[in-house]
């Protein structure tokens, strides 16, 4: 049996909501789901603004595989799943919403005319501090709780807090996650039961996993995406390195200035004995 490919590398999540042939059975009934507490009414149709898969950017770590797709009222939606935690989402999930906002208007355009942006992310890690696996968000006054404007609207869905959720596989939301964090085919026809586009989302992966094409494509991608966890993991062991290292410095100019030996301070602190001496030339 051929292995699935993981719905969670950008590439095979957009080739599943962000093709032609999929975006008004698997994205549409995936954001009706994903929108049911903000939308007045559900999406009807969806014209995608990106649907083109540039190959050469697979193997850039830097590259963005969003799905982006605009409704029948104009309201666009930026869909992407994060496996890398760069620390920045919120910064980056706004800065992208209001770059769809900005770019909506043209020369000879009213302010009116700007149409909601919803920025939905799919993050394979913890971000927000609560137990809550989706999170939405807007502008809103801070006493009252009133929305200064309904145009700006971020979600953050993280599948490591599924297994909180209550397992309630009565939750469609629910079943289109699990689904994305890779649940095994033994378990396909319960999610897709009663849960509108997933059943036709679970035959793409299928038909992805025993492409040869698509999966080189993936294990191009995939490299790509774990040589950037490896430097940022590298960075962060750096960091936290350099961090001890200007601990240790600190203690030992502390423990000089109290008059302590140098040898009790290299016990200490770690720091040898020329380090230490260097560092009592430095404060005379």
């Amino acid at each position: 049996m051929t292995d699935l490919l993981e719905p969670t590398v950008d590439f095979v999540f957009k080739q599943i909501f962000g093709s032609e042939d999929n975006k008004d059975e698997v994205l549409l009934n995936f954001l009706n789901e994903a929108l049911r507490e903000t939308e007045p009414k559900p999406f009807v149709g969806l014209t995608l603004l990106n649907p083109e898969l540039d190959k050469d950017a697979l193997s850039d770590k830097k590259a963005v595989l969003d799905v982006r797709a605009v409704n029948e009222d104009g309201k666009q939606v930026n869909l992407e799943i994060q496996v890398t935690n760069k620390y920045d989402m919120p910064k980056r999930s706004l800065y992208y919403a209001a770059k769809m906002y900005e770019e909506q208007l043209t020369e000879g355009q009213f302010y009116r005319d700007l149409k909601k942006v919803i920025t939905i992310n799919i993050l394979t890690f913890n971000q927000i501090p609560n137990g809550r696996f989706h999170n939405t968000y807007h502008l809103r006054e801070d006493h009252t709780g009133e929305k200064l404007i309904d145009d700006l609207e971020i979600h953050f869905m993280e599948l490591p807090k599924l297994k909180h959720a209550g397992g309630s596989l009565n939750d469609r939301l629910v079943k289109w996650l699990l689904f994305i964090d890779g649940a095994p085919k033994s378990r396909w026809e319960e999610l897709a039961m009663d849960t509108p586009g997933l059943k036709k989302a679970m035959t793409t992966l299928d038909f992805l996993s025993q492409n040869k094409e698509a999966r080189m494509l993936y294990e191009m991608r995939k490299k790509a995406l774990l040589d950037e966890q490896s430097a940022l993991h590298e960075a962060e062991l750096r960091g936290k390195e350099e961090g001890r290292e200007a601990g240790r410095t600190e203690v030992a100019l502390n423990l000089l200035r109290k008059g302590l030996s140098v040898s009790l301070i290299a016990e200490v602190t770690g720091l040898s004995a020329a380090e230490i001496e260097a560092l009592n030339g430095q404060e005379h």
